[in-house]
């Protein structure tokens, strides 16, 4: 299967700073939001974990649904952050089995668990597109999507370490701009992987 659909990490970068042109502020605080409910869920002692299985999953489909609107040039508002919520049965279970399966490779060692992320990494992207697949489909459907991808993923997520170390540097303030920045990318590639056939993709 040909990777000719796939733009490259710089070109995806561009696309993504591109589109986030005029969208900045609205997608620095769709990314803000969330942050600040993960960061504030890991200070609630006992309950934590519980809560995070609860809220994480719906907030991350809610998120990678902003930014699939985005790249897709349609409208969307901070409050779609929370849109997960609407499909929190599907959410909660794909983000628990998702967890689950990439611990379990982990188990292996660092490099099954990493291979799994990759795997696993579009699922949350096909259950926003479709909400109402069944959890394992979408899991099968990402693994499929990225069969002969992940390398590709990988080097994009890498692309941006320098802007990740930098962040670190000025003490986090770089992440406002670096967590949007990622994430378009991320949803731009997406929307490039799933136009590969499927039929092709089969391991």
């Amino acid at each position: 299967m040909s990777n000719a659909s796939v733009r490259t990490s710089y070109q995806l970068r561009k696309a993504s700073r591109d589109q986030l042109k005029g969208n900045w502020g609205k997608c620095i605080l769709v990314c803000l939001v969330y942050s600040l409910i993960i960061i504030g869920i890991n200070f609630i002692p006992h309950a934590g974990i519980i809560i995070s299985f609860l809220i994480v999953g719906p907030l991350t489909l809610g998120i990678v649904g902003c930014f699939i609107k985005l790249v897709k040039f349609e409208k969307f508002q901070v409050e779609n952050l929370f849109d997960g919520f609407k499909n929190l049965g599907s959410a909660i279970i794909l983000y628990v089995v998702m967890s689950i399966f990439i611990f379990l490779w982990s188990l292996l060692f660092i490099i099954p668990g990493l291979i799994a992320s990759l795997s696993y990494s579009m699922a949350m992207y096909v259950l926003s597109e479709n909400p109402d697949m069944p959890v394992l489909e979408a899991l099968d459907e990402s693994k499929k999507m990225m069969y002969g991808h992940k390398w590709e993923l990988f080097c994009l997520l890498i692309s941006f370490l320098g802007w990740i170390i930098l962040s670190v540097v000025t003490f986090g303030i770089g992440f406002i701009f670096v967590c949007p920045y990622i994430q378009a990318a991320t949803a731009n590639f997406y929307k490039d992987v799933r136009s590969v056939p499927i039929l092709n993709n089969q391991e």
